[in-house]
């Protein structure tokens, strides 16, 4: 979740991604959510950054996961820049597997996305980007999002119910995103050529 206020402060971006979490739930997959604002991620691009930086945990727990769900709110038309953080950080991989396979290869990545302007579409495309240049796989209708009225104060946590057209969004992304982790879990890609 790459909110940018720390935890225990309200998030709109953490509650939709629990809902996202919820419906992977009911596909039986075990979830873990981290609010990454919580954690002292240092600035830069490679996989440990030293004393006090909080990224090689929150790395072994994307390395052991075959879903990752990246949550952001929308700030001046752009992911946070928390999101931004840990896509830098996210591009530091390059381990390989026995057979020459980037470690992310085969991992399939979503968003969620809430703010009050327009810009889900923008913000959603600029980190699928990012995810598939490092080289998670996306399913398709991996995003789902909610955006209030521009220039108003509601955030999607003020909302009295979830909309029928987020919900049925999370439910689609989770379906196609279990799928496909399904699926290459089963058939992994093949190695490079040599």
């Amino acid at each position: 979740v790459c909110t940018l206020s720390p935890s225990p402060s309200p998030s709109s971006s953490e509650l939709l991604a629990g809902q996202v979490l919820a419906e992977l739930e009911k596909l039986e997959v075990s979830v873990e959510s981290v609010r990454v604002a919580d954690h002292d991620v240092k600035s830069g691009i490679s996989t440990d950054l030293g004393d006090g930086d909080a990224w090689p945990a929150l790395r072994e727990k994307v390395l052991a996961a075959d879903i990752l769900l990246l949550a952001t709110p929308i700030w001046l038309g752009h992911p946070s820049s928390i999101c931004q953080r840990v896509l830098e950080r996210l591009n530091a991989e390059t381990e390989t597997d026995d057979q020459g396979r980037p470690l992310i290869h085969g991992k399939v990545a979503a968003v969620a996305v809430v703010g009050n302007e327009d810009g889900a579409h923008k913000v959603s495309a600029d980190v699928f980007q990012g995810l598939n240049d490092i080289g998670f796989s996306l399913a398709p209708g991996a995003v789902t999002y909610w955006v209030g009225e521009a220039q108003q104060g509601t955030d999607y946590q003020d909302l009295e119910k979830t909309p029928d057209a987020v919900a049925d969004t999370t439910r689609a992304l989770a379906a196609n995103t279990v799928h496909l982790a399904r699926l290459l879990s089963e058939a992994p890609y093949p190695p490079p050529a040599s």
